[in-house]
């Protein structure tokens, strides 16, 4: 296994747990958390290779990971009421999901050596849009846009990491860099308050 697919298929099991665990919260039935799940787990990953014309797309080429993905759903669906807290179990595995998905995305991207400012964009919308895809399915406000809180930011803040990695070490050491920077800086916003200063409105001038 190549550390692309070792990154794919961590990405999909992990991004399908939070998939059921929304399922969970909305009180649905076992086709509706494999549903969530797998569309969680692959959307990102799908818009990537679209968007950069891989063909095929990664979990047609191995649809052993909508497998994983399933087996995700199944396991969440009988044991989403040993947690107390589900959301915090939701937020946290999460942001784990999402510092393994923009390695995953930047790597496909560097590999097949696309330009930096498509590198960047390919880690953030593998790490972002399967999350984006699972909330506005269930009509939660999305932990993508949630205010206060580093996510897109640590996105593209790890993937910038990798970019910049990569001029002087391996790939794999650049990705390994990548997913710290991820991660670091969304553990940050969830602990410490970590955030960009936000828009607010002042009145009109006459």
């Amino acid at each position: 296994m190549t550390l692309l697919s070792f990154l794919d298929y961590a990405s999909v099991f992990i991004f399908a747990l939070t998939g059921a665990l929304v399922a969970s919260r909305a009180q649905l039935d076992i086709i509706g958390f494999s549903f969530l799940a797998s569309l969680t787990a692959v959307g990102g990953g799908t818009v990537r290779d679209v968007l950069l014309d891989r063909n095929p797309v990664f979990w047609i080429a191995e649809p052993a990971y909508i497998g994983v993905a399933v087996a995700a759903a199944v396991l969440v669906f009988f044991t989403a009421h040993i947690f107390e807290s589900r959301l915090t179990v939701l937020t946290w595995l999460d942001a784990c999901a999402l510092s393994v998905a923009v390695p995953a995305g930047t790597g496909v991207a560097l590999l097949f050596q696309h330009h930096p400012a498509v590198v960047l964009l390919m880690g953030v919308a593998t790490g972002c849009l399967g999350g984006l895809m699972r909330d506005v399915v269930c009509n939660e406000v999305p932990l993508v846009l949630k205010q206060g809180e580093l996510y897109v930011t640590a996105a593209f803040a790890g993937s910038g990491a990798a970019l910049v990695a990569f001029q002087v070490a391996p790939v794999g050491m650049a990705l390994l860099v990548c997913a710290a920077v991820t991660f670091t800086l969304r553990a940050g916003s969830l602990i410490f308050g970590w955030s960009l200063p936000v828009y607010k409105s002042r009145p009109p001038r006459r």
